[in-house]
């Protein structure tokens, strides 16, 4: 809403008020006004003039203009005390206007507050127009803060504000994303003047509502609409489906789409244009074909953008004959679809193996963009057609569509798959032919050194381009820091993650893994952790392995102390430990001789359905049984024993002979139970410990009588009958 008050004039351009600290009397305007200080003080000479030319000419328009020139607020504010005080003067609602606009510029919400509260007890003419005025200045300039306010003054001083001035305001706030609170307050001063909302205001608090996710309260607005005297519009439904389909709540948005139909409402191209690219991205294209069939039943024609998205759809769900169809649409009603588009459908058609049509289509269109051609250029080679790619390259080359781009397609597919050698001939001629190389023709040659192990080759194409502050792109740098690590060249590809690095690029995360696994091995652990906060800065994901490849590395240097470190890092950023990682927990608490922590480890492991490996578990048991703690681990063992793979002759032996001593007999002869069913012999001790316990405590090892043939109790009777 645009509110004119043709006595008020405010100059366009908005000076950068600074602040000041005075004290201003009272006069019989406003309370006393605190003003922060500024550095440059007044000109007093230019102040002199205007208090010259006000004494010449003492009236309201005369103030207006002066403090309309006087980019300084506290001479402002001085201008407007003098004339104050002036027995012949009186202030009008244009004077307070441009008092209380500066003020407020100034982000000065108290004193402006003071003067606004002075305006409604001096109740000049015209306060209302000033009011609806003030409020339309600062909501154009983003204050809106002060808006509310000035907002807040009005309704207190019996001035009614329009259904206009509370909308204007509550649009600003929404389009601003401001606290529901902050909405939620205008709405209620809207309550406590009276005014009746309209259809405008309930959409701007269903979408307030929507913004701070009060899903359930924006429907119950919505159904209570007709209560309020209002009927949903086109704007109404947009906020409703857009709202509920961006937080996927994609069925709720279908059932007030079903609404839209029952009610025989024609919603706008607005409404289409903000709803279809949402079901375009969420690639619900049953909703976007049925969306784009109202739009023609309401005869509505799509603008070029919204053509653009629904081509874009059609053509990542390969339907082409329908993308092709909307390309006719649009020249038909004399709109040309960008090369953007048409590089979509050609990559279309050759995802469906059919890049001699889609040759065809570009030269039935007449297209002559390079964008278009690129893409076919493309399609040919990962297609490993070679040789129709170079037809193309050359008949573009020709008619001058050729591009750099071109060049580095065409010169990167030749080094990944034919061979570096073939590559440079066409580095050599793209030169010769004027085109100067860039980042992306010398990442494609990266490629085709590393693919080949020529190492130092491809490390001094990568100072030439740190040279030029270029960067690889991503294949060509995860590439090269990998050909480094496994050429031993770790520094060399420290050096290369570093440089990215600092370029914010982001390297894949199984070669971070080989840089910080290369690191750790050759005993530059503290750097392999120095290189955790880089990888952060760079978007740079980590891995339970690269975690691992540090604890690996921190207990091949006896730093067995500073895993716990680690795994605490580790899990703070949400990586969930493996069976590798508690292997490498278990031996070094073992090494500390933590025993309770060895054991709070393996169990945690077994809870968590992870196995360890054989060598681990052969070193936990024998370290247990020396201690006689093997009990400690009967919980976990029992989910291990489930798994009979996991244990051999070795492990059932020692569990046996542990077990036993330890005075877990049953436990005992459960495994030994095991191990006959598997066809392994005890060995001498386990089976001269059975013997010497039968003899001397008959039945220690109790027979089953429900199952005699059991392989214990067979066992147990064979020995007591030796």
């Amino acid at each position: 809403m645009a509110v004119k008050l043709s006595s008020l004039t405010y100059s366009k351009k908005i000076p950068n008020w600074v602040y000041l600290r005075a004290y201003v009397s009272s006069v019989s305007c406003a309370n006393k006004v605190q003003i922060i200080p500024e550095n440059d003080l007044p000109n007093i000479s230019e102040f002199e003039d205007k208090i010259q030319f006000l004494r010449n000419q003492l009236h309201p328009a005369s103030l207006i203009r002066v403090l309309d020139s006087t980019h300084d607020l506290s001479s402002s504010l001085k201008l407007f005390k003098w004339v104050s005080l002036q027995k012949r003067f009186r202030h009008t609602a244009g004077t307070y206007y441009q008092m209380i606009l500066k003020l407020g510029m100034a982000g000065n919400v108290e004193e402006m507050e003071g003067f606004c509260n002075e305006m409604v007890r001096e109740r000049c003419p015209g306060t209302e127009e000033a009011f609806a005025a003030l409020i339309d200045s600062f909501v154009r300039h983003g204050k809106l803060n002060e808006a509310s306010r000035v907002l807040v003054a009005m309704n207190l001083g019996g001035y009614k504000p329009t259904i206009g001035l509370f909308n204007v305001l509550l649009g600003a706030m929404v389009g601003e994303k401001r606290d529901f609170q902050d909405v939620l307050f205008v709405y209620k001063e809207m309550v406590k003047a009276g005014i009746v909302p309209i259809t405008e205001t309930l959409n701007y608090l269903i979408e307030a509502l929507f913004d701070d996710d009060r899903i359930g309260t924006a429907l119950d607005q919505y159904r209570r609409m007709n209560k309020k005297g209002c009927s949903p519009n086109s704007r109404t439904f947009e906020i409703l489906i857009s709202g509920l389909a961006v937080r996927n709540l994609v069925d709720e948005s279908i059932v007030v789409l079903d609404e839209v139909v029952e009610l025989k409402f024609e919603p706008s191209l607005s409404f289409y244009s903000s709803i279809v690219p949402i079901f375009c991205w969420l690639n619900n294209l049953k909703v976007v074909m049925r969306l784009f069939k109202m739009m023609k039943a309401s005869n509505i024609s799509p603008d070029s953008q919204l053509y653009e998205v629904l081509i874009q759809c059609m053509c990542n769900n390969h339907r082409l004959n329908d993308a092709i169809n909307l390309v006719e649409e649009m020249k038909a009603i004399d709109l040309t679809p960008s090369d953007d588009i048409l590089a979509d459908i050609v990559n279309c058609f050759c995802k469906l193996g059919k890049a001699d049509e889609a040759t065809q289509f570009l030269e039935n269109k007449h297209v002559v963009g390079s964008h278009p051609h690129n893409a076919l250029l493309g399609g040919y080679c990962s297609a490993g057609n070679l040789f129709a790619a170079e037809v193309l390259f050359f008949d573009m080359l020709q008619r001058n569509i050729a591009d750099t781009v071109s060049w580095n397609v065409l010169i990167r597919w030749v080094s990944e798959n034919v061979g570096i050698n073939k590559a440079l001939e066409f580095l050599s001629r793209m030169i010769v032919s004027s085109y100067v190389p860039d980042y992306a023709t010398y990442s494609a040659i990266v490629v085709g050194k590393c693919r080949l192990s020529k190492y130092k080759d491809a490390l001094e194409l990568f100072h030439q381009i740190r040279a030029k502050s270029w960067v690889l792109d991503s294949t060509s740098y995860g590439e090269l820091v990998e050909c480094l690590c496994q050429s031993q060249m770790i520094q060399e590809a420290d050096e290369v993650f570093c440089y990215m690095s600092d370029k914010k690029c982001t390297l894949q995360l199984s070669s971070f893994t080989t840089l910080i696994k290369g690191l750790c091995v050759t005993g530059n652990v503290r750097r392999a952790i120095s290189l955790l906060s880089l990888a952060y800065c760079s978007v740079t994901s980590c891995s339970t392995a690269t975690y691992n490849a540090i604890m690996l590395g921190l207990s091949k240097l006896g730093k067995e102390d500073d895993l716990m470190v680690v795994l605490s890092r580790m899990l703070v950023e949400g990586h969930a430990p493996d069976g590798e990682t508690y292997g490498l927990l278990i031996e070094s608490m073992i090494a500390l001789g933590r025993i309770d922590d060895c054991v709070l480890f393996f169990n945690l492991m077994a809870s968590q359905g992870l196995s360890p490996d054989s060598e681990m578990l052969t070193y936990l048991l024998s370290c247990l049984a020396k201690l006689s703690q093997l009990h400690m681990i009967l919980l976990a063992l029992d989910k291990l024993i489930i798994n009979h793979a996991l244990l051999n002759s070795a492990m059932c032996n020692v569990l046996t002979n542990g077990l036993w001593k330890e005075g877990y007999k049953s436990e005992a002869c459960r495994m030994l139970d095991i191990m006959l069913e598997k066809g392994w012999v005890p060995d001498a001790s386990t089976h001269g410990l059975l013997m010497r316990s039968v003899v001397r405590e008959e039945g220690e090892c109790k027979l089953d009588t429900d199952n005699p043939d059991k392989i214990s109790n067979i066992l147990a009777d064979g020995l007591g009958k030796t």
